[in-house]
C-alpha cells in the first residue's frame, strides 16, 4: 500500500484496535521512515509492522529511456503535454532504508519483491524484529523458510498492488490466494498469512478453517477514513460495483512490475506496450510525473488506484470500526460453520 495511503494515524488505528497495523515505507526516505515510525508511537503503544520493497538501485540507459518514453506518448498526447520530464531519481537506496527500519524497531518487518540476504535477516533478528517474506508460488515461500523468515505472507492473485513474485516470470504466478494456502501448506513448517481477495469477516474464517495462521487486508482499509490515498480514487474504490476482473486488472504499464488495480484508460492506452516497458523502477519513475499531474486535477483515469478484487465489498468507516466489524462478521461466520 505504498504511496501514502497508510498514514501514522490508519496504521496506529488498525493496532489500537488490536489487528497490526503496517506502514508502507517502500517510497519514503530513510529519515521519513524514522519520522512516520516516531508518528505512530506518538499515537498508539501498541505493534505495528514497516513494509519495504528488497530492490538494487537499477542500471539506465539513455536509448532505454528514450524508447519508454516514446510508449507513453498516446498518454502524453491526451494531456495535452509534448514533453515528459526525466526523473532525477528512481527510487529509494535499500540498504539505508533497512538500516532505517532497524532503527525505527518496528515489531514486525515485512518484504516484497524479492529476498533478503541471511545476515539482514539476522540484523533484524538481533534488533527484536520480526521478519514475514512474501511468496506468490512455493518455491518462493520455500526460500523464505530457509533463509530464517517467521512467517510468510501469501499473495494470491487477487491482490491489489504489485506483485510480489521474484522467482520465475511474474506473469507466471497464477494461483489465486486459496490455491497457493494448499500448496504450500504441506512444504512449509512456519505460519503463514495470506492476502489477496480478503474483504470481511467471513473471509477471514475462510482463510482460517484452510489453515492459514493470519490473514493480510489491504484493499479493505483504503476506504477508511484514516486512509490517505486521493479522494477521488477513494470514491472510485467505493463505487465500484463488480468483484470481477472486469472492474480490476494486473498491468506493468504504470511501473514496469505487474500490478492489479482499477480498470482505466491509461491501462486501455498502454495495453498493447504494457510488455515492452522497462522493469520497475524505471517505468514507475518515468510515470510519477503523469500520475501526480493526474492526481492535481483529479483525473483519475490516469492514476493508479491500485485494489484488489474484493473492492466492490469496500466500506466507508473508520479503521477501528472496520476491525470491530471483521472480528465479529469472522466469529459469526466461525459459529456457523
Amino acid at each position: 500500500m505504498a504511496g501514502g495511503a497508510t498514514t501514522p494515524e490508519l496504521v496506529a488505528a488498525v493496532s489500537e484496535a488490536g489487528a497490526l497495523g503496517s506502514l508502507a515505507a517502500p517510497l519514503l526516505t530513510p529519515l521519513a521512515i524514522i519520522e512516520q515510525a516516531e508518528h505512530i508511537r506518538r499515537l498508539t503503544d501498541k505493534p505495528f509492522a514497516i513494509n519495504l520493497f528488497v530492490q538494487t538501485r537499477p542500471q539506465v540507459d539513455f536509448a532505454q529511456i528514450e524508447a519508454a518514453k516514446l510508449l507513453l506518448q498516446p498518454v502524453c498526447a491526451e494531456l495535452g503535454w509534448t514533453t515528459l520530464p526525466t526523473p532525477t531519481r528512481w527510487c529509494e537506496d535499500f540498504e539505508a532504508q533497512l538500516d532505517a527500519l532497524i532503527t525505527a524497531r518496528p515489531a514486525v518487518a515485512s518484504f516484497t519483491f524479492d529476498v533478503l540476504h541471511g545476515s539482514q535477516v539476522q540484523r533484524l533478528h538481533e534488533a527484536g524484529i520480526l521478519v514475514i517474506g512474501t511468496a506468490t508460488n512455493l518455491a518462493e515461500a520455500i526460500v523464505w523458510q530457509a533463509i530464517g523468515a517467521d512467517a510468510i505472507c501469501l499473495q494470491g492473485t487477487e491482490a491489489g498492488g504489485h506483485r510480489g513474485t521474484f522467482i520465475g516470470a511474474q506473469q507466471d504466478a497464477t494461483l489465486s490466494t486459496a490455491e497457493l494456502l494448499a500448496v504450500c501448506r504441506p512444504q512449509i513448517q512456519i505460519p503463514l498469512i495470506v492476502a489477496g481477495g480478503i474483504m470481511d469477516g467471513a473471509d477471514i474464517a475462510a482463510a482460517l478453517a484452510a489453515g492459514a495462521q493470519w490473514v493480510q487486508m489491504g484493499t479493505a482499509f483504503l476506504t477508511t477514513k484514516e486512509s490517505g490515498i486521493h479522494p477521488a480514487y477513494k470514491q472510485r474504490l467505493l463505487a465500484a460495483t463488480s468483484d470481477t476482473s472486469a472492474t480490476t486488472r494486473q498491468t506493468r504499464a504504470f511501473s514496469g512490475r505487474f500490478a492489479r488495480g482499477l480498470d482505466n484508460r491509461f491501462m486501455q492506452l498502454m495495453e498493447s506496450v504494457a510488455d515492452q516497458v522497462p522493469a520497475y523502477p524505471v517505468q514507475n519513475a518515468l510515470t510519477g510525473a503523469i500520475r501526480s499531474a493526474a492526481a492535481k486535477e483529479s483525473k483519475t483515469e490516469f492514476m493508479s488506484m491500485w485494489c484488489g478484487q474484493g473492492v466492490a465489498r469496500a466500506r466507508d468507516v473508520h479503521a477501528a470500526d472496520l476491525v470491530a466489524t471483521l472480528v465479529q462478521e469472522m466469529q459469526t461466520a466461525t459459529r456457523k460453520s
